[in-house]
């Protein structure tokens, strides 16, 4: 039976986490606890997957992806994309859904690991210690988030909201509020901080209307939060939670885009048919798929990282603003009162 970073760090008395940085970056851990340790994986005959990989090159040939939510429309084009790629090396997928649970992605990467040559690990929202010990299993490339020494393809942030907020902006929008998702998102965060970062350079006020879970639900509570802002336009996290927003919009009686301009994020196959088709940021998913397994299959090993352009889509949800949400909530305040 092959011997793990866990058998090494349950003889040594440590952490999965701090074995492998013993193992893979021996400069962390104190000269004390390295030696141990890796006298102790000698005498287990332990070996790094990345070590048999260099002696038998390809052997399983197989690779893992590792999703958060297989149901996210944000994920079908990416898997292509891998899937396409793949097939291209000789080489087969394995498919894997963390169910948007952090603490359950370490472990899919030991199962997994014994099975591949490498996982394409998307959207990871392990800590850092756990993705350490995860990288100590086999090779790793991070879809949406960056490590110093993990290849990686992420995408920026930045390029697709300039567009966006200067879309919105020359439409009239001097005041727009960001529908953002879930806090644990490290593309949240980059979303976040863009936002400041265009609406001082654009003289534009980003209000943040709030967190809300990624999907429909999320966007049809959201829109009574953005409405009592007194908001013409709004930027969402993800297109799912746009279109729920234009629905929740709608059940209270106001109009996208006459009453309020909506912009999602990723340009998801529904995005172009929905009605009002929806304008967003288009992520380029099948190629962010593609590049990932190509940082997998790398004959030498080496880490790299990509980081690709994102690009806005006009559509016909956004519109010139017209000042109606203000009106129209001072309307049924005055019938309230009467």
């Amino acid at each position: 039976m092959r011997v793990t970073l866990r058998d090494v760090a349950e003889q040594a008395g440590v952490s999965v986490a701090t074995v492998s940085r013993a193992l893979s970056r021996p400069e962390m851990v104190s000269d004390e606890a390295r030696d141990r340790i890796q006298e102790i994986s000698l005498q287990l005959g332990y070996r790094s997957s990345r070590e048999a990989r260099e002696i038998a090159p390809g052997s399983a040939g197989t690779l893992g992806v590792i999703v958060p939510d297989l149901l996210n429309p944000f994920y079908p084009a990416l898997l292509k994309g891998a899937q396409a790629r793949a097939r291209e090396h000789g080489l087969h997928l394995l498919l894997a859904d963390a169910e948007e649970a952090p603490d359950g992605e370490l472990p899919l990467v030991q199962t997994l690991a014994p099975q591949v040559d490498g996982i394409l690990l998307c959207s990871s929202r392990m800590s850092e210690s756990d993705l350490e010990a995860a990288s100590g299993l086999t090779r790793l490339c991070l879809v949406n988030r960056r490590h110093r020494d993990l290849s990686a393809v992420s995408f920026d942030a930045l390029s697709g909201v300039r567009a966006a907020v200067r879309h919105l902006a020359a439409l009239g929008h001097r005041r727009i509020g960001y529908v953002g998702g879930p806090r644990a998102s490290r593309s949240e965060a980059e979303r976040r901080t863009a936002l400041e970062q265009v609406g001082a350079e654009l003289a534009v006020e980003i209000v943040d209307v709030g967190h809300f879970p990624p999907g429909i639900p999320g966007g049809v509570s959201a829109a009574e939060p953005l409405l009592l802002r007194e908001l013409s336009a709004a930027l969402a996290y993800n297109d799912v939670l746009a279109l729920g927003l234009i629905s929740g919009l709608r059940a209270l009686g106001f109009s996208v885009p006459e009453d309020v301009s909506v912009v999602g994020w990723d340009d998801i196959e529904y995005a172009a048919v929905s009605s009002p088709a929806l304008s967003t940021v288009r992520v380029p998913r099948h190629r962010i798929g593609a590049l990932g397994i190509d940082a997998l299959v790398a004959p030498d090993g080496s880490v790299t990282e990509q980081r690709l352009e994102t690009r806005f889509v006009p559509r016909d949800s956004t519109a010139r603003r017209r000042g109606a949400v203000q009106e129209r909530l001072e309307q049924a305040a005055e019938g309230q009162r009467a």
